[in-house]
This record gives structure tokens, C-alpha cells and sequence, in this order.
């Protein structure tokens, strides 16, 4: 039987950005998912070889896609409720590196976020309420 996960990871991504954009988003904030729940992630994987490969987080990730409104919506649902988030803003398409990232959302008008991706993750029916009305990336 299938388990039954408590808890939920949503991904949006703003459907205005270029493919290897939105591929790039979507990679640095499962990643942040990832690591804001280390409980979450599951054993090593091995082939029928005997080669090992990296661990993954044990449940389903759904990506959505939205405008830059439903984003800023999403994310300010998610901070009422509490919920993991991972952010991903404009400005951080011209930076190079980790600092960098972390200066480009500091300058960031906290109120007004540029965001181009958020993530979350919780409770399954609070994730719900924060993603309803998104449509699932096509």
C-alpha cells in the first residue's frame, strides 16, 4: 500500500521565464526544500549493478505555474500559515554565487518581492490552501 504523506511540497514557477529559467528555479528550491527537512529524505538508491546513487526527498514535489500576483499570493498564504519556503527572486538570475543570491533578496522590497519561484512545504492542507487556484506546469 501506498504511504500517505502528512505533509506536502508545492513548487511555482513563474510562467513567464525562459525554459532552462524555470528548470534552473526549480532546482535551487528543491534543494531548499531538501534541506529545511532532512527527515524527508530517503535512503540511498543502488542499481541492479550495485552502483549507489544519492539520496532523494521521499515524496512527490508538484510544480505549479503562475504570474508574478499569484506567486506574491501564494507567498504571503504561505507565510500566514507557517509553511517551509524556499524563494527564488529576479535579481538572482545576475548574480554568481551563494552571497550574492542571499544580497539580491536582502535588497528586495519584502512587501514586493520580484519572485520568479517559491516552494513550500507542510501540513498537506494548509500547501493546499497556499497553492489553490494554481495550475500544475505543463
Amino acid at each position: 500500500m501506498p504511504e500517505t504523506f502528512t505533509t506536502k511540497v508545492a513548487l511555482i514557477v513563474r510562467e513567464d521565464l525562459a525554459i532552462w529559467q524555470k528548470l534552473n528555479v526549480t532546482a535551487f528550491l528543491a534543494t531548499g526544500i531538501a534541506a529545511a527537512a532532512p527527515e524527508a529524505i530517503g535512503e540511498p538508491y543502488e542499481d541492479a549493478a550495485g552502483r549507489r546513487y544519492c539520496r532523494l526527498l521521499g515524496q512527490p514535489m508538484l510544480v505549479f505555474s503562475a504570474t508574478r500576483a499569484e506567486l506574491q499570493s501564494a507567498h504571503r498564504a504561505a507565510v500566514e500559515r507557517g509553511l517551509t519556503a524556499a524563494v527564488y527572486v529576479g535579481p538572482m538570475f545576475a548574480t554568481g554565487n551563494d552571497e550574492a543570491n542571499r544580497a539580491a533578496l536582502g535588497a528586495e522590497n519584502p512587501e514586493d518581492l520580484d519572485l520568479v519561484g517559491l516552494a513550500v512545504r507542510g501540513d498537506r492542507k494548509q500547501v493546499d490552501k497556499a497553492v489553490k487556484g494554481l495550475a500544475l506546469h505543463k
